[in-house]
């Protein structure tokens, strides 16, 4: 049985890139449910036990980005660092500030002026993060911290570092784990696109059939569905709302060497099946989550669809408690 307090370096570390002198910050982070979703396979018009959501909202602070930031925040403190910080949308930023808090690191986060949902700057400030906002989309908040990264010393602690693929591959075993193999398809949102990266990297590490990648961005913020870069992307999944994704070409790997796609759904498309997560599973996921699930229901209804299927569900809803409150008005 998986076991949280036990964190992902204790349970993996044979498979990650510490040694007997990394110091493990941890918040017992993974070990998240995999929790078998008959009511929305049926409303996909799948087999009663082929879905299954991941659900990493259950982590720590509320996201996956939990899984890679214990990995790369150990790895800061061993190489001596002065500090973290990070671009974001607000995930990254909750996460980085609270393993910070944990190591007794500085941290500092660069984040685009009225982009980050309430919840995950409140998490970001308690922490005692150092909020810098900066003008314009994520991706010019990703330039500013590279350069704030150079200029004093702090390690950049965005999907760039290796090490935070090394954590969220984990993701990918614990699956693996449960379902007593590797699903045939696995849906999930696609933004900064690390996490799909991720994730195929743990599951090459695995013997066995490996899983279709199928990815899913928001339709108008779908650089990679376009093919080029989007200067102002726009859609209600703010954690998804990503012009240039630094892991643009790994991404197209896992789509490519797993015959998978990366494709776009609308912003009425993610909240229906945000809705209907809620209603018919239970689980509140945060907008941007439900975008693999909306991909799913499209994908379902071609009746192309067979076997175990896996959908990432990547934060937590209470990460937006604004949103909900917004639609159920108007």
């Amino acid at each position: 049985m998986l076991n949280p307090a036990l964190g992902i370096i204790s349970r993996y570390r044979d498979r990650l890139p510490v040694t007997d002198k990394t110091p493990v910050v941890t918040l017992g982070e993974g070990a998240t449910p995999l929790i078998r979703a008959d009511r929305l396979a049926e409303y996909a018009g799948l087999p009663a036990d082929s879905v299954y959501l991941k659900f990493e909202g259950s982590n720590p602070t509320g996201s996956f980005k939990d899984r890679g930031m214990a990995v790369a925040v150990s790895k800061a403190l061993e190489e001596g660092a002065r500090g973290v910080l990070c671009a974001s949308t607000g995930n990254t930023a909750a996460s980085a500030a609270a393993y910070a808090a944990r190591a007794g690191l500085r941290c500092m986060v660069f984040l685009p002026k009225g982009g980050v949902a309430l919840g995950k700057l409140a998490q970001a400030l308690m922490h005692g993060a150092k909020i810098k906002e900066v003008k314009g989309s994520f991706d010019k908040a990703l330039i500013a911290a590279f350069a704030e990264a150079k200029k004093s010393g702090f390690v950049a602690v965005n999907s760039s570092n290796p090490y935070r693929i090394e954590g969220q591959k984990t993701a990918a075993f614990e699956i693996s784990e449960v379902l007593g193999r590797m699903p045939d398809y696995q849906f999930m949102p696609v933004g900064n696109a690390g996490n799909i990266t991720a994730y195929w990297k743990g599951y090459r590490e695995l013997k066995g059939s490996k899983p279709k990648m199928m990815g899913f961005q928001a339709a108008g913020a779908a650089p990679i569905v376009l093919g080029n870069p989007i200067p102002n992307p726009r859609t209600v999944a703010s954690a998804i709302r990503i012009g240039n994704p630094y892991s643009w070409q790994a991404a197209l790997r896992a789509r490519d060497e797993s015959n998978g796609v990366i494709a776009a759904v609308t912003d009425r498309e993610i909240l229906n099946a945000w809705r209907l997560l809620a209603r018919l599973e239970g689980v509140f996921c945060e907008p941007s989550s439900a975008a693999g699930v909306a991909g799913l229901l499209k994908s379902g209804k071609k009746g192309h669809l067979s076997g175990k299927i896996v959908c990432i569900l990547t934060g937590h809803g209470l990460k937006d408690p604004d949103t909900p409150l917004k639609i159920f008005k108007s």
